[in-house]
């Protein structure tokens, strides 16, 4: 049953940097388009579409499954991963970290949304890159546990 478990854990967590990756894109063209109404009424439905109805679930399906391989681990195979060494630590700091991240695409898309964006273009061009730093640390982090 954990290999099943992991398999899906996997599959959400592509979902979901899918998500990750792909709407501070659409980000970036709202912010620059603003003045084009119509673009600006496709752009809002796709970014809607996009968090709602892939993002969300992808994110409750990585989060509740990666929980379930923690307490699989445990519970039946005897290993405790928050006693192998400081790489679990480490790897859920980052994982808080992109929680938070995707929560600050939810805030951006709300903004955009109401037209009150602050931000440019340039800025979610920037933003674009967070998701990447992190997938790079978090897979290091599970496939070398360095620590």
């Amino acid at each position: 049953m954990y290999n099943w478990m992991l398999w899906f854990h996997i599959i959400s967590m592509v979902s979901w940097f899918a998500v990750l990756f792909y709407l501070p894109r659409l980000f970036v063209y709202h912010a620059e388009h603003a003045d084009n109404s119509g673009f600006i009424e496709v752009i809002q439905i796709m970014e809607m579409k996009i968090y709602k109805y892939i993002g969300v679930p992808a994110f409750w399906a990585t989060l509740l499954s990666g929980i379930a391989l923690i307490v699989m681990s445990t519970a039946h195979y005897g290993i405790n991963i928050f006693k192998m060494g400081g790489f679990m630590h480490a790897k859920l700091t980052l994982v808080a970290i992109l929680v938070a991240y995707f929560f600050s695409l939810g805030h951006y898309r709300l903004k955009l949304k109401e037209n009150a964006n602050y931000k440019s273009g340039k800025f979610f061009r920037m933003y674009n890159e967070i998701p990447t730093l992190l997938l790079i640390g978090i897979v290091a982090l599970v496939v070398v546990k360095p620590f």
